[in-house]
């Protein structure tokens, strides 16, 4: 019986340009070598790769927040997420700092929910969603906030509630979406015990321990 399992490679690339470079994100063209000896060019985002955090409480509710998004002309309801910043850093601090940035929340118990690429036909985004759970709220003053996240609207959504919008095409967003049908699918086969631990590899974005 085959496995189905996806398999790093790498096919050849004879030359490559960046014409455009942002501030957290380029646009690259390569030209690539294909199977029968041809070439040819692919252009691509390239990008540091993200976290996101599926935070869910002890009534069943997922943390949510509500944001504008420019590029798509509509708030959506997300997860709290965010870029990996520092090239090695930890995924697991990042998701950490962003629960406490986005919801001012910490969490006790960690665990990867799922790792996905979000675009892989043109940009090499690497996401990993993890699953947080016995939450808290942080002592202190909260993160100051500015532009499209100074209008965020946090909330407490049952998961099932979540699930019911994801199927409906009533809620968009991939992290959100791959991360309450991640669960949804987790607890109905060997549970939440059996997800890898927080700090499991990460070969897309491997990271310092």
């Amino acid at each position: 019986m085959r496995t189905i399992k996806d398999t790093a490679e790498s096919w050849r690339v004879t030359a490559s340009e960046t014409p455009f470079t942002g501030n957290k994100t380029a646009a690259r063209t390569d030209v690539v070598v294909m199977p029968d000896g041809s070439t040819a060019k692919r252009d691509y985002q390239v990008h540091p790769g993200s976290v996101a955090v599926l935070a869910i409480d002890g009534q069943d509710r997922v943390l949510v927040i509500n944001q504008y998004r420019h590029p798509v002309r509509h708030r959506l309801w997300e997860i709290p997420a965010g870029l990996l910043d520092v090239p090695g850093e930890n995924p697991l601090h990042a998701a950490q700092r962003e629960l406490y940035e986005e919801a001012h929340v910490k969490a006790e118990d960690w665990r990867v929910l799922t790792d996905v690429f979000t675009s892989p036909g043109g940009c090499d985004e690497a996401l990993r969603i993890f699953l947080a759970r016995d939450l808290s709220d942080v002592e202190g003053e909260r993160f100051e906030v500015s532009e499209e996240e100074a209008d965020m609207e946090l909330a407490r959504v049952p998961l099932g509630e979540l699930v019911r919008g994801v199927l409906a095409g009533e809620l968009h967003n991939t992290c959100l979406a791959v991360g309450v049908l991640a669960l949804a699918a987790a607890r109905a086969g060997e549970g939440v015990d059996a997800l890898r631990p927080a700090t499991a590899p990460w070969p897309a974005r491997p990271f310092e321990a």
